[in-house]
């Protein structure tokens, strides 16, 4: 912990700035983002919206329950994961059903807690009777897992096409599609993260900070003086959605 804290206050001179854009108002539940199109995405209630260029669209199915997350890395092949019906649905970019996978009735029986794009007709899976990381081939049906049991909740599971991290109570870890462990990283009271590039960034007490995978050091991103309900990261941009405002930020990365 010592060193941890040494780390957080003296590398902020490796700190990331960030401007100020713009603020506008948006009708949402949860804001999830932007597409690399320019649409962007939340939720109201159990329907999921995408407005942009080409006009509104939404889906929704109310006998799945309420949304636990949405995976916009592919805007072709959006993963919309209900945990409470244990499902996973595939929208194409009008947010049209492609499929639908009821963990429920694959054998064997899996009990999910996390599902997020894999790319190449794979999910990321959190198996939350074994508590293990699993990359799930909906083709197919074939799954293999990825980490040993983790004995701690899983908080929150992001992803991209190459490495998944796992927040749980008490630390970070990081994995590629072989199973191997990037890294593994202590953190208590981690409330959420989010995917930066190949990093990743933690929220803890309404404050930002940067973990980045090849040196394992904990930087100090942005402490707003906002209220941060959700938020989305680009290569230039930070967007912190407030509940009532959407707050756009340009990233000033620091000079190496």
């Amino acid at each position: 912990m010592k060193q941890l804290l040494i780390v957080l206050f003296l590398v902020s001179s490796l700190g990331y700035s960030q401007q100020f854009i713009e603020a506008k108002p948006i009708e949402a539940e949860h804001f999830i983002g932007y597409d690399s199109y320019k649409n962007l995405f939340f939720t109201q209630g159990m329907v999921l919206y995408k407005t942009g260029p080409t006009g509104i669209f939404e889906f929704t199915d109310f006998q799945l329950g309420p949304i636990s997350s949405v995976d916009i890395i592919n805007p072709l092949n959006v993963v919309v994961y209900y945990e409470q019906t244990n499902t996973a649905v595939l929208l194409d970019n009008r947010l049209t059903q492609i499929e639908r996978i009821n963990f429920n009735t694959l054998a064997p029986f899996t009990n999910t807690s996390a599902a997020t794009n894999a790319g190449g007709n794979k999910l990321w899976i959190f198996n939350q009777d074994n508590q293990q990381l699993e990359l799930y081939n909906y083709r197919t049906n074939q799954t293999r897992e990825l980490s040993q049991p983790i004995a701690e909740t899983l908080k929150r599971q992001v992803s991209n096409f190459n490495y998944c991290y796992v927040l749980t109570e008490k630390q970070l870890i990081g994995y590629n599609p072989f199973g191997g462990v990037l890294f593994t990283m202590p953190f208590e009271k981690g409330e959420n993260i989010y995917q930066y590039d190949e990093d990743v960034v933690i929220l803890r007490d309404n404050q930002l900070f940067k973990i980045s995978d090849k040196n394992t050091e904990v930087i100090p991103f942005f402490n707003p003086e906002i209220s941060i309900k959700d938020l989305q990261l680009t290569q230039d941009f930070l967007y912190i959605y407030d509940g009532e405002k959407l707050h756009i930020f340009a990233i000033n990365k620091p000079k190496k």
